[in-house]
C-alpha cells in the first residue's frame, strides 16, 4: 500500500507492500547493501512471509531508504501457545540516518501489532538501547553442553542439498509437518526462516535421517557436534540421531531447550552476536527454564 509523499522528506511511505515486486526488490537492495544478506532467496522459496508486514520509506527513485518489519511468530512456551510476532529487517541508509525515520516505523509496526492482538513481540538486535524505550527487555540463552549418549540404531543419514530440487521439496515437506522441538520454547511454522538460515550459512550441515523420518542441521567444531535443529513430527531420542549420524564426537552442544531429547547437559550462557529481546505485558513468552531460540529460526 502506497500513501502520498510527506512533504518535509520527499518520501513515500509503503506498508504491506509485498505484492509490488519493485517494492520488495528495493528492500533486498536495502538489506543486501546494509547487511549483506540476500533475501532474494525467497524466490527460492514461494516467496516472502504472507503474513508480514513491512513498513518502508521510498524515495522518488523508488529505493527503500527505511524499512522495520513485522511477521507472525507462533510460540509454544511451557507448553503453552502464544501469539507472538517477530520484528525485522530494521535498516536505515546512511544518508536518511538521524531524521526520525527508522522510530517512525517501529512505531507504525508496534501499533499494528497492537491492533491485531499479537501477545507478545521478539527481535534479535545488537543495539538493544534502541529498544528498551519501547518495552523490550534483553533474555538470555542457553545453550546445553554434555557427553556424547551411547547411541542407538544403525547408521541411517543423508546430506542434503538445498540446490537440489528434490532435496529442497523434501526438507520443506517435513518443516512444513513439523512437530515442536521443545515444549519449554518453540516457534511453529517459519518454514522460509528455516531455509534461509540454511543458506545463509556455509557452514550448516541438513541430513535426513530416514528411519526417523526427521531432518536435522548441525555443525562440526573440531570434536564437538553442534545440534541446531531437529525437524520431525515426533522427536527423536539425541541417542537415536547420534546412531544415525554415526557421530563419534567428545561432545554435543545442543542450540534449544532439549527437554525431548531424552539427554540433558550443561547450561552455558550463549554469546551470540546479536541479543534476543521480548516485549511481553502478560509475562507469558518466557520461559520458566533457561532456553535457546534454535539458530535456524533467527530473524
Amino acid at each position: 500500500m502506497a500513501r502520498p509523499h510527506d512533504p518535509l522528506r520527499g518520501l513515500e511511505l509503503r506498508t504491506g507492500y509485498f505484492a509490488d515486486r519493485a517494492s520488495f526488490l528495493a528492500l533486498a537492495d536495502l538489506l543486501r547493501d546494509i547487511f549483506d544478506i540476500d533475501i532474494g532467496l525467497l524466490d527460492r522459496f514461494s516467496g516472502p512471509d504472507p503474513t508480514a508486514m513491512p513498513f518502508g520509506w521510498f524515495d522518488a527513485a523508488g529505493r527503500c531508504v527505511a524499512n522495520f518489519s513485522a511477521f507472525s511468530m507462533p510460540l509454544v512456551v511451557d507448553g503453552q501457545a502464544v501469539r507472538a510476532v517477530g520484528y525485522q529487517s530494521g535498516a536505515v541508509r546512511p544518508d536518511y540516518r538521524a531524521q526520525g525515520l527508522y522510530g517512525d516505523l517501529m512505531r507504525r509496526a508496534f501499533a499494528w501489532a497492537e491492533a491485531e492482538g499479537f501477545e507478545a513481540g521478539l527481535l534479535l538486535t545488537d543495539k538493544p538501547d534502541l529498544y528498551r524505550p519501547h518495552g523490550f527487555e534483553t533474555v538470555p540463552q542457553h545453550l546445553c553442553r554434555g557427553p556424547m549418549p551411547e547411541p542407538t540404531g544403525a547408521v541411517d543419514a543423508r546430506p542434503l542439498s538445498l540446490d537440489d530440487s528434490a532435496d529442497l521439496a523434501l526438507v520443506t515437506d517435513v518443516l512444513e509437518d513439523r512437530g515442536e522441538v521443545s515444549g519449554r520454547f518453540s516457534v511453529r511454522g517459519q518454514t522460509r526462516t528455516f531455509l534461509l538460515n540454511a543458506c545463509f550459512d556455509p557452514d550448516v550441515q541438513l541430513s535426513h535421517l530416514p528411519a526417523l523420518g526427521a531432518v536435522i542441521a548441525w555443525k562440526r567444531e573440531g570434536r564437538v557436534l553442534r545440534l541446531l535443529d531437529v525437524v520431525a513430527k515426533g522427536m527423536p531420542t539425541l541417542a537415536a540421531i547420534i546412531g544415525a549420524l554415526g557421530a563419534r564426537d567428545d561432545a554435543v552442544e545442543i542450540l534449544f531447550a532439549p527437554d525431548r531429547l531424552g539427554w540433558d547437559g550443561r547450561e552455558i550462557a550463549y554469546q551470540g552476536s546479536c541479543d534476543l529481546m521480548i516485549r511481553d505485558p502478560g509475562r507469558r513468552a518466557k520461559p520458566s527454564r533457561a532456553f535457546m531460540l534454535p539458530p535456524t529460526m533467527e530473524f
